[in-house]
């Protein structure tokens, strides 16, 4: 099986409905569901928000997928922000989505309502700073990556801005973690390059 790769961005598309199991990227997902409520986070949430962005911590974002309402409290939000191809899965790192609806939700992210998230997504660790970053300019970003239980093949994913530019890139079929954030970032500077 060859890798696959989906790019949105505005004015640049290829691929962009073609669905991928969502891995990490799901998680901006959970937090914007929760910040939907339209009040603000307790001291505990914006502790497991931070780590689950941050730093991508998996049990922060489970704690935070129930108290958004798990997948029908996903589905719900997904609706809301116009996502017509998303689909939340019982085990959130399942769910299905497409580049068109991550470009979607990063244009409903950064434009200006959801400062919380918009700063998490600029503070990414070292080291998960890839992808969307390859573009140049300031960044804010959420990044995804598992290997398939089936293939062991991996799913390699980035969303986010750089600059005021919304991009979403997603991956799958890599050998390695590491071949995929490569295609990914190649992906993201040619399509950059081509505006």
């Amino acid at each position: 099986m060859s890798a696959s790769v989906s790019v949105a961005l505005p004015g640049r598309s290829y691929g962009e409905h073609r669905t991928y199991p969502s891995a990490s990227i799901v998680k901006v997902s959970i937090l914007a569901a929760l910040l939907l409520e339209g009040r603000p986070l307790t001291g505990r949430e914006t502790e497991l928000a931070r780590a689950m962005i941050v730093r991508s911590d998996n049990d922060a974002a489970t704690a935070l997928w129930e108290k958004a309402g798990g997948a029908p409290g996903l589905d719900a939000a997904h609706t809301r922000f116009g996502l017509t191809r998303t689909r939340a899965d019982t085990a959130w790192g399942l769910t299905r989505t497409t580049a068109s609806d991550q470009l979607i939700l990063m244009q409903a992210v950064f434009s200006g309502g959801y400062p919380v998230l918009t700063s998490l997504m600029e503070q990414v660790a070292k080291g998960q700073d890839w992808g969307v970053s390859a573009a140049g300019g300031p960044w804010a970003l959420k990044n995804g990556w598992m290997p398939m239980r089936e293939s062991g093949l991996w799913v390699v994913h980035s969303v986010g801005r750089a600059g005021a530019l919304p991009i979403a890139v997603l991956s799958d079929g890599h050998p390695t973690k590491e071949a995929g954030v490569a295609c990914v970032e190649a992906a993201v500077r040619e399509a950059v390059r081509s505006l």
